[in-house]
């Protein structure tokens, strides 16, 4: 079985992560759930049932020295809602977060991985923002910002289409696939 690792940082979009998990695990995968510290306390009162959902705990902080990981190794990573404060912090290499510290590190153990910003219009006018995509990209993320993927709104408002859920999870299983592809395969895409 597939293990997804679903990371979510706190926006509106966090809020639906249930049935995000409901169809990735309809998709066949194994999830296990990562929030930023924000996000963990929006999601406190439904932690339990999010634990019962996936069979794993809902981590949002580093494991101690010497205490064995809960998860099983993740085949794919998804992080969304990606905040600006997350991407940015992702493409610097700021890890104090948990689940940013294992994207930047995911980076350089390959494990494929899907991001999809959530920030709205006047955040994005931010000249970091692009150039942490620009770093994300460059290292293998795929970025799911634009069209195709999120597109910014105006602070304050929400889409009446809702988040692109249904692309981030498209994408993931694209990237699954392309991971278990022969190399030789991979190189003549």
């Amino acid at each position: 079985m597939t293990t997804l690792y679903l990371f979510c940082s706190a926006a509106p979009p966090a809020l639906e992560v249930a049935d995000v998990i409901a169809d990735a695990q309809a998709r066949g995968w194994d999830v296990c759930l990562g929030l930023t510290p924000s996000a963990h306390r929006w999601l406190e009162p439904e932690v339990d049932e999010l634990e019962r959902l996936t069979g794993h705990a809902v981590r949002s902080s580093y494991k101690l020295p010497g205490e064995p990981d809960e998860w099983p190794t993740a085949d794919a990573i998804l992080f969304a809602p990606a905040t600006f404060n997350t991407v940015n912090e992702w493409a610097l290499g700021l890890t104090s977060k948990f689940v940013v510290g294992v994207v930047a590190e995911a980076v350089g153990k390959r494990i494929p991985t899907v991001a999809m910003p959530c920030a709205n219009a006047a955040y994005v006018q931010h000249p970091q923002f692009d150039r942490s995509l620009d770093v994300l990209r460059a290292a293998g993320v795929s970025v799911l910002y634009g069209p195709g993927g999120f597109e910014p709104n105006q602070p304050g408002e929400r889409r009446a289409e809702g988040f692109p859920w249904g692309i981030a999870l498209d994408e993931v299983g694209r990237i699954i696939l392309r991971a278990s592809q022969p190399l030789c395969e991979r190189e003549s895409d």
